[in-house]
């Protein structure tokens, strides 16, 4: 029996290109490149927008019931506080807050066609 024959060592391609064992590591290298570069761009701006999403819905959800709760505790301050009925202090937030609402209406910049 023959021993088995030996394996030609790798040429260098021609110009300078990869040698015949190499050209399977860098095109492996290539396709992992491309789509790590693919995969960041795409699926990286999607979580970014999805968390911006996420944090302003929990953002938006925590300032409202804050903004409920000063609202409640501010009412019932006031209303120990001014004797009478609760009506005056309702009345009196009522135009509190309806003189910022024209204040800030009166600020508005109309809408240019």
């Amino acid at each position: 029996m023959a021993p088995p024959p030996q394996p030609a060592p790798d040429a260098a391609a021609p110009e300078g290109g990869p040698t015949r064992s190499e050209w399977p590591a860098q095109a492996a290298d290539l396709v992992v490149d491309v789509v790590d570069r693919v995969s960041g761009a795409t699926t990286g701006t999607i979580l970014t927008i999805a968390r911006g999403i996420v944090y302003g819905l929990a953002a938006a959800i925590i300032g409202t019931v804050l903004l409920v709760l000063v609202l409640i505790t501010l009412v019932r301050v006031l209303d120990v506080a001014i004797p009478g009925d609760v009506w005056i202090v309702y009345a009196g937030l009522g135009a509190v807050f309806t003189l910022v609402g024209l204040v800030l209406w009166s600020k508005r910049r109309p809408r240019t066609a």
